[in-house]
């Protein structure tokens, strides 16, 4: 609909919704849930639906924000460099690797979850700390960034992330329960990666091929390509242990969540911290 609202404006403002960081947001999001239902329906579970929410929650919370401080959602004409065919195919493949690789975090998460089920000792419950941590991430810096202008906005998403990670620690071993077996997170999260590896890959050499159409070289150490390399080779990294030495369970579920926060970095940290040529979706 946006993609069609566009051409409506006017044939030089009509483009393919993915050329700030509104427009990927919403791609991410709807991209995650597919590749879960398309699970979902492939294993006859659904269990594992709440899980793959988190993550998405989480972008529309800060989508959320993003259109209070920024009005990003208005619909606007391409900077010059975003005028390429390169970016319809560029842009989408990566985001089916980041969708995946998040799906794979959430599964990754829930395998952790079934597995210390029966804990208490606080200290062991290390992935309920590390969902906390996360979903507070977002208070804590954005709402510095929009120099307090939205503070009632994240007090209130603050509250509601200390609510669900309560719920999960105290009814743990009732979702535990519900979950599938390790054998079906482990494969669902294999998978993930999976995809996620082959159209990360596709996208990294668009890019490359884009990169020395608009600038002359295929590679210049950008931010973000430094930072796609990164993932690319934590990924590869992954699957060849998976493939090669038969990684499994514990250490591959944390290696994913690990993977995860890479991921986010390269997606939106670079925005954050880091300037370069890719700097078209600021913060």
């Amino acid at each position: 609909m946006r993609w069609y609202e566009s051409h409506q404006l006017g044939p030089d403002i009509g483009h393919i919704p993915v050329s700030n960081l509104y427009e990927v947001f919403i791609m991410f999001c709807w991209m995650t849930a597919a590749f879960y239902l398309y699970y979902e329906e492939q294993y006859k579970t659904r269990a594992l639906g709440a899980f793959v929410m988190l993550v998405v929650s989480a972008a529309v919370g800060f989508l959320l924000w993003y259109t209070l401080v920024r009005e990003a959602h208005e619909i606007q004409p391409l900077v010059p460099a975003l005028k390429s065919w390169w970016m319809k195919v560029h842009v989408p493949a990566n985001f089916i690797g980041y969708g995946t690789f998040a799906l794979a975090a959430m599964v990754a998460f829930a395998y952790l979850i079934k597995q210390q089920a029966t804990e208490t000792r606080w200290y062991k419950l290390a992935p309920l700390w590390l969902l906390g941590i996360v979903l507070c991430f977002e208070p804590v810096v954005f709402r510095q960034s929009a120099n307090d202008q939205t503070s009632s906005y994240w007090m209130v998403y603050f509250g509601v992330s200390a609510f669900i990670v309560a719920g999960i620690l105290m009814g743990r071993r009732r979702i535990a329960e519900r979950l599938p077996s390790y054998e079906i997170l482990d494969d669902v999260m294999y998978k993930s990666i999976a995809v996620g590896f082959a159209f990360f890959t596709i996208a990294t050499v668009l890019g490359a091929l884009w990169a020395a159409e608009a600038w002359g070289g295929y590679w210049s150490w950008d931010p973000k390509e430094t930072w796609a390399l990164i993932v690319w080779l934590n990924y590869a990294a992954w699957l060849h242990m998976r493939l090669m030495k038969g990684l499994r369970g514990t250490v591959a579920a944390w290696w994913a969540l690990v993977g995860l926060g890479i991921t986010t970095f390269a997606f939106l940290g670079v925005n954050m911290f880091l300037s370069g040529l890719h700097s078209y979706g600021t913060l």
